[in-house]
């Protein structure tokens, strides 16, 4: 009798066990997460036809490592959540005689932040919303290098302001 107690104890202590656990919490790829901003590019004279831009190298201002690009006409790129502005640096890698002469510009984008629940899983996402683009407060703001020598991006035009997903251009590159 004791070792029929002592079994059964120990199936219920094993079931109990077993039953108390969760299943795994991983969130699936096919999740939409904090999205990325899209850059295609396109030609200044002809605002329609993509252009790709042949090594092309991107970096976030503060920092020393950057990202080398082959041939594209489109990039996506993170934005900071912790902040409402990211900069990044854009270096096109001219042609020349005697091989490539790097030309940057900077883009900054300035935008709003919104937290929002995907799953226990997951967790939360960061949707981002472009401010407007005016004469008065440009959005993005584009720049040269301090020490000049000419941009390379003739200008910029927002398509879209919600980034909530990569599946669109959501700012349009002229050079």
């Amino acid at each position: 009798m004791k070792r029929l107690i002592g079994s059964v104890s120990l199936l219920l202590v094993l079931s109990c066990y077993l039953l108390s656990c969760e299943k795994d919490d991983l969130c699936p790829e096919t999740t939409q997460t904090t999205s990325r901003l899209v850059l295609g590019f396109y030609s200044e004279t002809n605002h329609e036809a993509p252009q790709a831009v042949t090594r092309l190298q991107v970096f976030t201002e503060g920092s020393q490592d950057t990202i080398q690009l082959s041939t594209i006409d489109e990039v996506s790129l993170p934005l900071r959540t912790d902040a409402t502005s990211t900069k990044w640096g854009l270096i096109y890698n001219r042609p020349v005689a005697d091989g490539y002469e790097p030309n940057t510009d900077f883009l900054e984008f300035k935008y709003t932040t919104r937290e929002e629940y995907v799953s226990r899983a997951c967790g939360y996402k960061v949707l981002f919303t472009l401010e407007d683009d005016t004469d008065l407060l440009p959005n993005p703001v584009l720049t040269d290098t301090p020490a000049g020598g000419g941009r390379w991006i003739d200008g910029t035009e927002i398509l879209e302001t919600n980034i909530e997903n990569e599946n669109d251009i959501h700012i349009k590159v002229y050079w």
